[in-house]
């Protein structure tokens, strides 16, 4: 049964409730007080609705709130996105250009979107709006070339924008006393507003006695830049591998204090204030807030917890904390993509970096490794160029099916992921170029320049179409994770006792839990990791491997 939800248009703060047939004909509409919301929805959940709604953000946190949990949805937001670009789709959407399904932030025309940037999206429509955006939706995956994919992926991203809101409403848990304990260990003394902490005040005192500048602030870059140059070191930047190749005795204590103040800056005592309450800490999550899927961060810095303060999540008294990532995740997935059957053999025999040097394809695993990301990430020159032939010559399928998305990227067209997300086009500034440069007047820099920016874009859905098939891989094994926890404890995955997501990072998870659900627990995300590689790739051999661990603390993961 589906069950669209939208705010009333005749009660000011109400809701309007449509029950759907297995036809997607309304059969029932109820206006509500906000107030009410919350227990009716719990009523009805008891029949294993799907929710249709604009947003997941505008409702569900609400929901959570009242402490009401829904089992499964349908953003047609999220939905309306995929499916505008998708090239899985037979036709637009009847609804496409309509604004008020479009990004409050979308990109500018003619910015070249990256792996990184972040949609975000939610304005309230009228429940007819819903419903005739539902109907569209679901016709449009049904006309689709692979209607199943494109089913699966709705259901996953619709799943996830739950657990990202269930993420941010349970939070992780988070020791403060510890938290301020390993910053001081770091840093030193907590300093007064505006000033900086002791350890990072020493090492810019060694700084600037190395570099002859008394005066020298080293947080100015053209500053830091014009003082490294007086000094005799040759950089371009103050970046930190262009640093690290000069021994000058400014360097050592300039890194450490860079990494010092990327520390302070990003997850110091003011973050800690910030985003820490309650024993908890609760970051925005934006499902999909990066182009090809991936999941971005809107506040506390989620996908950022660096590694010297992990230990301050802790899990509480009689709970433990399991961690589990999929190892080499997008080697594997770019297997099951090519159907390149000895890339897969070798996913099933663990590190798959390993088995390329059983194999002799390269000498070391260091060698494997930089040999896949060239493939990857579309490297030509230095160790990976030199080594990325014997990729090729061992996995031609996987190799090719990279170099494919590469060639389509670089002659202007969009790539698509396994399940169904498209690539955005290139922007008419790139394809104003590269029709210039073709021409004959078009002189040598120009074509050259062109040519640069059709490699890079090439890059780009080189890339694309192996993240984004991860990120989708990534998304039905966090979904069909969160209901199997649902199944172990009695608060369907969100209340203090049960087994209970906390943490999603791209290919990792993490579940807080009894000490007595533990075994259960893992036995679940290694269940849900083979389900997500059938729910995509069928009966396909290839293996994703896990590393799960249960730890007291997230620093004892390693």
């Amino acid at each position: 049964m589906d069950v669209a939800l939208a705010p009333s248009g005749e009660r000011s703060g109400g809701v309007e409730v449509a029950e759907l047939d297995d036809d997607g004909r309304t059969v029932r509409v109820q206006r509500l007080d906000a107030a009410d919301l919350a227990r009716h929805v719990a009523r009805l959940e008891r029949q294993g609705p799907r929710w249709v709604w604009a947003a997941t953000d505008d409702v569900y946190p609400r929901l959570l709130s009242a402490g009401v949990r829904v089992g499964r949805c349908h953003d047609l937001r999220r939905g309306h996105a995929i499916l505008t670009r998708s090239t899985y789709a037979a036709g637009p959407l009847p609804s496409a250009g309509d604004e008020r399904w479009a990004p409050r932030e979308a990109a500018a025309e003619d910015v070249a979107p990256t792996l990184l940037d972040v949609v975000d999206a939610e304005v309230p429509l009228e429940l007819s709006d819903v419903l005739a955006e539902h109907r569209a939706q679901q016709e449009a995956v049904e006309a689709s070339a692979h209607p199943a994919r494109l089913r699966l992926l709705l259901a996953a991203e619709s799943a996830g924008t739950l657990a990202a809101a269930e993420l941010t409403h349970v939070g992780l848990p988070f020791d403060a006393a510890e938290h301020d304990r390993l910053l001081t260990d770091l840093l030193g003394p907590r300093p007064l507003p505006g000033q900086r902490p002791p350890v990072m005040e020493e090492l810019a005192e060694q700084v600037r006695t190395a570099l002859d500048a008394p005066a020298l602030n080293p947080d100015s870059a053209p500053d830091l830049l014009r003082a490294l140059r007086s000094a005799g070191v040759d950089v371009e930047s103050t970046r930190q591998w262009e640093l690290s190749r000069s021994d000058h005795p400014a360097v050592a204590p300039l890194l450490e204090y860079k990494k010092l103040a990327r520390l302070h800056g990003a997850n110091g005592w003011a973050w800690l204030s910030a985003w820490v309450s309650g024993g908890r800490f609760r970051p925005g999550y934006v499902p999909s807030g990066v182009v090809t899927g991936r999941w971005a961060a809107r506040g506390g810095g989620a996908l950022q917890l660096p590694k010297q303060v992990r230990g301050a999540v802790v899990a509480g008294p009689g709970r433990v904390l399991v961690v589990a990532d999929a190892a080499q995740l997008e080697p594997r997935v770019l297997a099951a993509m090519a159907r390149d059957e000895a890339m897969a053999a070798a996913s099933r025999r663990g590190d798959l970096y390993q088995a390329l040097v059983d194999d002799k394809v390269v000498d070391t695993r260091a060698h494997a490794k930089v040999a896949m990301l060239g493939a990857l990430y579309g490297a030509t020159s230095g160790e990976s160029g030199r080594l990325l032939p014997r990729l090729q010559r061992s996995y031609p399928a996987a190799t090719g099916y990279v170099e494919a998305a590469a060639r389509a990227g670089e002659a202007g067209e969009v790539v698509t992921t396994w399940l169904g997300r498209s690539s955005p086009a290139p922007s008419e500034a790139w394809q104003d170029a590269q029709r210039w440069s073709a021409q004959p007047e078009a002189d040598p820099d120009e074509r050259r320049t062109a040519r640069t920016q059709a490699r890079e874009w090439g890059r780009f859905t080189r890339n694309f179409v192996v993240q984004g098939t991860a990120a989708e891989w990534a998304l039905c094994w966090l979904a069909d994770l969160r209901r199997e926890l649902a199944a172990l404890g009695g608060g369907g995955g969100t209340g203090a006792e049960d087994a209970r997501l906390v943490y999603f990072l791209h290919d990792e998870v993490m579940v807080e839990a009894p000490v007595g659900l533990a075994a259960a627990v893992v036995d679940a995300v290694r269940l849900s990791a083979r389900r997500a590689g059938r729910l995509l790739f069928g009966t396909f051999p290839v293996e994703f491997a896990l590393d799960v661990q249960v730890v007291q603390r997230y620093s004892e993961a390693g």
